[in-house]
């Protein structure tokens, strides 16, 4: 039976007469039960989801796809003689469903189901997630991810200019969009322009319009980039890498706050917040020759530095939960936990490519894992289960287990290391000994 110590929240999504007698004696042992169409489950929040499949479900069965894929819980099949007979009903319960039951219900076992559903959502993390959760928020709750929000919740009502600084992969962008977003613009354009990604006889054009006959081509007038975040916020991505000419056109824009399309002569007054980021070291590059020094002050007002995964090793049971439910639609499968050994693999895995490459890692497991759990193997991770590791010295073995034990505990404790150093019964200083020692920053 399921202990009624605390509330938990239970959606029953399109109910049949059957699960309407059952949802009393659930609330009676501590089960808070709500019920709506499927139309209406996306604005619910739940800790388990209870769905009586109909034969249309089957026929276009993208909507149950997504609402399992956006709630980020377990849910469980009600099934009757019907669809039963259905062709692929057992695959598709299968694939997307924690469990099922066939009517009438056996009460006694659909509660013990229920608690599992509960408990294994709860292991995972995942319960009591908002099915429409936005895409875009910043997720983690490691140190840097937390003390990152704070700062961009400082800087988003300024309108001075910010440069997002990090490493590629580590989400400029999703920075660049929250600080508009937390912003007094958040109603007006939001345009973003790789300064990398363009030719350089083109970005000129791209960022700044041209009048119609400006060059071979121009066949009619192009509003530019610039022009057209108007209100509200230009994002220059990979600024480090604008052509020396163009940084100087840009400058211009950013001290005059007006710019001329390419063959015109009137200028054109805009108003925008300007963003820029870079995984260029920018000081260098002005060092070089590369990068100019007045821009560079221009755009420097307000900073944001973007810390790598390998720094926010609390974050990566979240971060790739929160990529497989986001991409389970697109590889048709349900979204699926990670085997301890994944965990351990990830925890060991350096992320070259930050976040980026998780969300890919997780991606390619998503397609390639067999059971109902992804493996290190699936990931592309080398897996640390079993004697892996080669032969050594007595000495090698304890730096091996100190090193594993390091990155276990900051796996789950990175955002408090006092806690940490007390998982491992060491003290403080001892702790930080270690991490020196194995060099784990």
């Amino acid at each position: 039976m399921i202990e009624a110590s605390t509330s938990r929240r239970l959606l029953v999504v399109d109910p049949c007469d059957d699960c309407h007698r059952l949802l009393p004696g659930l609330r009676i042992i501590g089960w808070d039960v709500e019920s709506c169409s499927l139309e209406h489950a996306g604005d619910r929040t739940c800790d388990v989801g209870l769905l009586r499949l109909q034969p249309f479900h089957l026929e276009r069965p993208e909507a149950v796809k997504e609402l399992i894929s956006r709630s980020g819980t377990e849910w469980i099949a009600v099934l009757n003689q019907e669809v039963l007979r259905l062709k692929n009903v057992g695959d598709f319960v299968c694939e997307w469903f924690f469990d099922f039951h066939t009517l009438p219900f056996d009460v006694s076992r659909v509660q013990v189901t229920l608690g599992r559903a509960f408990g294994m959502a709860r292991l995972r993390g995942q319960g009591s997630i908002h099915i429409n959760q936005p895409e875009h928020e910043l997720l983690g709750d490691s140190k840097p991810i937390r003390e990152l929000r704070k700062l961009l919740s400082k800087l988003a009502p300024a309108e001075s200019p910010v440069l997002i600084r990090g490493e590629s992969g580590t989400g400029k962008e999703l920075v660049a969009r929250t600080l508009h977003r937390q912003s007094h613009r958040c109603n007006k354009p939001f345009i973003a322009i790789n300064c990398g990604a363009i030719p350089e006889h083109l970005i000129q054009s791209e960022l700044f319009g041209h009048e119609k006959g400006a060059f071979t081509g121009a066949h009619q007038r192009k509003v530019g980039r610039i022009e057209a975040a108007h209100g509200g916020t230009l994002f220059l991505d990979e600024i480090g890498d604008l052509p020396l000419e163009l940084q100087a056109n840009l400058l211009r824009f950013l001290q005059e706050k007006h710019i001329e399309r390419v063959g015109g002569s009137q200028p054109i007054a805009v108003d925008v917040r300007v963003l820029a980021a870079t995984h260029v070291d920018l000081e260098a590059a002005i060092e070089h020759k590369l990068f100019r020094e007045d821009l560079y002050y221009r755009l420097n007002v307000l900073q944001v530095l973007m810390a790598p995964l390998r720094e926010r090793h609390g974050d990566l049971s979240m971060l790739a939960s929160h990529f497989s439910h986001f991409y389970s639609q697109e590889t048709g499968r349900r979204p699926r936990s990670f085997s301890e050994d994944a965990l351990v693999a990830m925890g060991k895995h350096d992320w070259p490519g930050n976040v980026r490459e998780l969300a890919n890692r997780v991606r390619r497991g998503l397609v390639l894992a067999e059971g109902r759990q992804i493996e290190a193997m699936d990931l592309g991770l080398a897996s640390h289960q079993g004697p892996a590791a080669p032969m050594g010295t007595l000495e090698d073995y304890k730096t091996r287990a100190e090193r594993q034990a390091l990155s276990d505990v900051l796996n789950r404790h990175s955002d408090n290391l006092s806690v940490a150093a007390r998982v491992l019964g060491i003290s403080r200083p001892t702790f930080y000994r270690l991490l020196h020692k194995h060099q784990i920053r």
